[in-house]
C-alpha cells in the first residue's frame, strides 16, 4: 500500500477510471437515493428502477447484482496494463508474484477490518469479504496472465475453471440433498463453506464470498484481462477493438441466458451463468465507456466519476469507518425535517456529497490509496 501527495495520475484509460467511479457511485449511496426518491415521489416509472437497486433474494438478476462483479472485471482490465508492460520491460516474474501476493494479502486484511475485527474482536469473526474476494481473484487471474503466452491460453484456463465449477455445482452430490441442488442450504458451496471455511458465515448456510465463490469469480476478473489485452494492443484498430468487445459481451450474455433454464443465475453462489452474464454486461459497459470517453473524448461529464474511481478502495473503507450519514443529518436536518417524504432523499444526497468532497480533497492533494 502506498499513499503519496507526490503521486501522479499515470497515463491510463480515462474510461476505466470513469467506469470504476460510476460503479462505486451506487455503493456510495446512489442506489439508496433512487429508492428514496421512488418512495417520495410515488412516480410509477421509478418503481421498476428502484426494484433494480435491490439484490435479488436468490435466483435471478437485478442491476445492483452487477456492481460487485463489474468491479472485479475492471480489476482484471487493469492487469495487462500493470503487469504485462513490466514483463515486457524485463521485470522478473518473481517480482510480479510478490507484488500481486502483497495486494491479495492487504485486501484480505482490509476485509478483516471492514468486517469489524477491530471493533468486535477476532472471536466469531467473519474471515472472508468482498475485498478478500477481489484480492484473491486478482491474484489467481494475474498468475494465469503472467504465466501464459497468449489470449488463447488464458481463455482455456477460464473455460477449465468454469467447467470445474459447473461440475461441482451440478453433479457432485451434497449429503442430504443430492447433486444439482440450488437451494441456499443444498449447494456444494454451502457444504464446502460449512466444512472448510474458518470463522463465521455471513448467512446461515454459506458465505457469498466463500471458498468456491472465490474460485468461480476469478473467471470474471480473468474476463476483464481479456478486455484489457484488447484495449492495450496498439496494433488493433479502434473499430476492431470495439467490435471484439461488443461481440464478446453479447456472446457471453447469450450463453448465460441459454444455460439459465437448467443452470440458474445465482449471485450468492456465483454460478457459471451468473459469471457469464455479468462478464458479458461488463464487456458492453467497458466498450461503451471506452468509445465515449477515450475514442470520442466526450469528457465534460466524467470528472465527478473520476474523482470516485481514482480512490475507490478508499471510499469503500472510508464510509465503513466514517459516519457520513450522521454528518449529513447534522448539517441538513433543518431542511430534511420539513421536507416530509423527501427528507430521507435529502439526507442521502447530503451524505453522497460529503463523501465526494472527501474524495475531492484527496484528489486535489494528489493522495491516492494504491493497493
Amino acid at each position: 500500500m502506498t499513499t503519496s501527495k507526490e503521486a501522479k495520475i499515470k497515463e491510463r484509460l480515462f474510461s476505466l477510471d470513469t467506469l470504476r467511479g460510476f460503479d462505486m457511485f451506487w455503493i456510495m449511496g446512489g442506489e439508496a437515493l433512487i429508492i428514496s426518491l421512488s418512495k417520495a415521489t410515488g412516480w410509477g416509472w421509478m418503481k421498476p428502477l428502484a426494484k433494480q437497486m435491490h439484490h435479488v433474494p436468490w435466483e435471478g438478476f437485478h442491476f445492483y447484482d452487477l456492481i460487485f462483479p463489474l468491479f472485479m472485471f475492471m480489476s482484471g482490465v487493469a492487469i495487462p496494463f500493470a503487469l504485462l508492460s513490466r514483463l515486457e520491460k524485463g521485470t522478473p516474474k518473481q517480482d510480479l508474484f510478490r507484488k500481486i501476493l502483497k495486494r491479495a494479502v492487504l485486501l484480505f486484511l482490509f476485509g478483516i477490518v471492514y468486517n469489524g475485527a477491530l471493533q468486535k474482536g477476532f472471536s466469531d469473526m467473519r474471515v472472508l469479504s468482498v475485498l478478500s474476494q477481489i484480492g484473491f481473484a486478482y491474484f489467481f487471474a494475474s498468475l494465469i496472465v503472467i504465466n501464459t503466452k497468449d489470449t488463447k491460453a488464458r481463455i482455456f484456463w477460464g473455460i477449465i475453471i468454469l467447467i470445474i465449477i459447473a461440475i461441482l455445482q451440478n453433479f457432485v452430490p451434497v449429503p442430504g440433498f443430492g447433486a444439482g441442488n440450488f437451494t441456499p442450504e443444498g449447494t456444494i458451496n454451502a457444504w464446502i463453506d460449512q466444512h472448510f471455511l474458518p470463522g463465521r458465515l455471513i448467512y446461515k448456510y454459506y458465505d457469498p464470498e466463500g471458498i468456491l465463490c472465490i474460485v468461480s469469480a476469478t473467471t470474471v476478473t480473468l474476463a476483464g484481462t481479456l478486455a484489457g489485452t484488447i484495449l492495450r494492443n496498439k496494433e488493433i484498430a479502434v473499430g476492431k477493438k470495439l467490435q471484439w468487445l461488443y461481440i464478446s459481451g453479447f456472446a457471453l450474455i447469450g450463453v448465460a441466458l441459454a444455460l439459465s433454464p437448467v443452470y440458474p443465475i445465482i449471485k450468492n453462489v456465483w454460478t457459471v451463468p451468473f459469471n457469464l452474464l455479468t462478464s458479458g454486461i461488463s464487456f458492453l459497459l467497458m466498450a461503451t465507456f471506452y468509445y465515449i470517453v477515450d475514442v470520442k473524448k466526450w469528457r465534460g461529464w466524467i470528472f465527478f466519476f473520476q474523482v470516485i474511481g481514482l480512490n475507490s478502495i478508499t471510499i469503500y473503507m472510508g464510509q465503513r469507518i466514517i459516519n457520513f450519514q450522521y454528518s449529513s443529518e447534522f448539517l441538513l436536518g433543518w431542511l430534511s425535517g420539513p421536507a416530509g417524504d423527501f427528507g430521507i432523499a435529502i439526507i442521502i444526497a447530503g451524505a453522497i456529497t460529503l463523501k465526494w468532497l472527501f474524495l475531492y480533497y484527496l484528489y486535489k492533494n494528489k493522495i491516492f490509496l494504491k493497493v
